[in-house]
């Protein structure tokens, strides 16, 4: 099942995608007035009851109306995240000795690596990233299995992880390359405003057996220059939940980005970062494509 967030007749609205993944049923209608508007409210309300009904709805058991999906707006399925993302760096097999070949005082480090990212709203699927080339040039992507967190838990061990998932999606850690190593860290070059971004749906985690095995590819204008498996994480979904919950409560809606293969640009040689107009598109088959383009932005002008 997948959730989306869509916009239809200027307002912004919650459902799932028939199975055919050619309509839209809202949960205004699976619910008349229940009134859900932001994915939050699905995370955290979805009741046993609740659940039974969604299922009905999906698998054609009730009339509800459908909106054909070529009528709507996709919209980011969370725009404001309850937290900063918590991400995991060098999470790949290929993207460490990809790292060790481009940084010359790159170390890896015994344990994986966890950091924020600043997110004040998320892009979803066909939104420009605005692109600060005035502050940095080096624009990279990295496309990334996202995890959304579906309720709150705390010392969680790793054979219980999946019971704290609500879904997944594809996320694109959009970078600057020259501010992240300004800087000596990721927070910064990472945490521009439009620099994240996720879509198009939210797979619910019952649709993937577990742990997660999906590829994870990127293409920029039409070129693939990421292509992967989670297979290949180097910590996996069970051991990043159970990591980052020691001593530290996760709650629902919490977004962990997993990490990115090998074949972002800064690892090419020469690097080839993204530039004005071009597109980046972050696939992973199971959930769909992240699409997205270059703008520069110039602050200042509206």
């Amino acid at each position: 099942m997948k959730f989306i967030r869509f916009e239809m007749a200027g307002k912004a609205e919650i459902g799932i995608l028939n199975k055919e993944e050619t309509g839209i049923l809202p949960l205004s209608r699976i619910y008349p007035g229940f009134g859900v508007t932001i994915m939050q409210q699905v995370i955290e309300g979805a009741g046993e009851n609740e659940s039974s009904q969604l299922w009905e709805a999906y698998n054609g058991e009730t009339d509800c109306p459908q909106v054909p999906l070529e009528e709507v707006k996709v919209l980011a399925p969370i725009e404001r995240p309850v937290h900063d993302i918590l991400c995991v760096g060098v999470n790949y097999r290929d993207h460490r000795e990809e790292a060790a070949g481009a940084l010359a005082d790159f170390k890896a480090a015994p344990e994986a690596v966890y950091f924020a990212k600043r997110a004040i709203r998320i892009l979803g699927s066909g939104e420009a990233i605005e692109a600060r080339l005035d502050l940095d040039d080096q624009l990279d992507y990295e496309v990334e299995l996202a995890v959304i967190i579906g309720k709150e838990g705390k010392d969680i061990p790793r054979e219980k992880a999946e019971e704290y998932i609500f879904g997944y999606s594809i996320f694109n850690d959009i970078s600057s390359r020259k501010l992240q190593n300004r800087h000596g860290q990721w927070f910064r070059g990472k945490s521009l405003d439009t620099y994240t971004a996720m879509g198009p749906v939210i797979l619910h985690k019952s649709a993937l057996p577990f742990p997660v095995e999906v590829d994870v590819r990127s293409y920029v204008n039409g070129e693939k220059r990421q292509d992967s498996n989670t297979r290949l994480f180097l910590a996996d979904i069970p051991k990043i939940i159970e990591d980052l919950s020691k001593g530290m409560t996760l709650e629902p809606g919490d977004i962990i980005a997993t990490g990115t293969p090998a074949g972002v640009g800064m690892g090419s040689n020469p690097p080839r970062f993204m530039k004005q107009g071009d597109e980046v598109i972050c696939e992973i088959p199971p959930i769909g494509r992240l699409v997205n383009r270059v703008e520069m932005y110039f602050p200042g002008r509206t």
